[in-house]
């Protein structure tokens, strides 16, 4: 059986997020012999949004596709990028048909990974009132029908905020997709499994950014709201900064997952970029 690998990280967080994204996709890459890799990139922009410069330099540091979430148009400049057919990045699926961009990637073939893969991300109904998104099941049978292939290879994006939203996503795409990834709550799951049908799914990949924080933000400010009721500014945090995720082996006849593991590496602060800025 021929089977290739790909790697999806989970939610780049700010400056933290894209330094350890630089410093450990060479470890990331000796490590696990990924194939392809695709990242969310929805909190990339100081933790809210994507600007067309962080969007290029992801793709130089090699990341083959982005997704983004709930954040998808904090930084209206990206709106070009996404209705650019050549650009491998995508707008959530399940939007209102009158949202700008594209609802699904393809990355096209290449020697030694010799399938397209099509990724696409279905935003949460439960708990996300921060956008208005359509039902995630019906846009997914929606998606997976409109693909030309018969046995494509698929990744799909679950940003959902809640765990029940994204396990049963996973179970009803089972051995439709090789894997069903869940993100935006930015802490790692301990769940990663293959379900019976063939599909990979884990809860949440995690957060590639500082973990010293409240998902991301600086503690004392979120603890300042939460104690007083007062509206408070969440700046980025730092510290303990990682890049997490999931690595999916997949078989390239099937089209399903053969395995599926965490992905969790943490800066090494004796290195550029973060030697001058922690003392440890």
């Amino acid at each position: 059986m021929s089977t290739g690998r790909i790697a999806f990280l989970g939610d780049i967080n700010g400056a933290p997020g894209r330094m350890v994204l630089e410093q450990q996709l060479p470890t990331l890459r000796e490590r696990y012999g990924p194939l392809r890799i695709v990242a969310n990139a929805e909190n990339a922009r100081n933790g809210s949004g994507l600007t067309p410069d962080l969007y290029e330099t992801f793709r130089k540091f090699g990341i083959d596709a982005m997704t983004l979430g709930d954040h998808v148009y904090r930084d209206a400049r990206i709106v070009p990028i996404l209705e650019d057919p050549t650009k491998p990045i995508g707008r959530p699926a399940n939007l209102s048909a009158r949202a700008q961009g594209k609802r699904i990637v393809r990355i096209p073939a290449s020697e030694g990974f010799a399938r397209d893969l099509y990724v696409f991300t279905l935003l949460g109904r439960v708990l996300m009132p921060s956008i208005l998104a359509n039902d995630p099941f019906a846009c997914a049978d929606e998606m997976l029908a409109a693909i030309p292939e018969r046995n494509p290879l698929v990744l799909v994006e679950a940003h959902m905020e809640a765990t029940s939203e994204k396990g049963a996503l996973a179970r009803y795409l089972d051995g439709r997709v090789a894997a069903v990834l869940g993100t935006h709550t930015h802490v790692p799951t301990a769940d990663a499994r293959v379900l019976r049908g063939g599909t990979a799914f884990i809860t949440d990949v995690g957060m590639t950014g500082p973990h010293d924080s409240v998902i991301g933000r600086k503690a004392e400010q979120v603890l300042r709201h939460f104690t007083s009721s007062m509206h408070v500014p969440f700046e980025m945090g730092s510290g303990g900064e990682a890049l997490q995720g999931a690595v999916v082996e997949v078989s390239l006849d099937t089209g399903l997952a053969v395995s599926i593991e965490r992905i969790d590496i943490p800066a090494d602060y004796s290195r550029a970029p973060f030697r001058t800025l922690h003392s440890r």
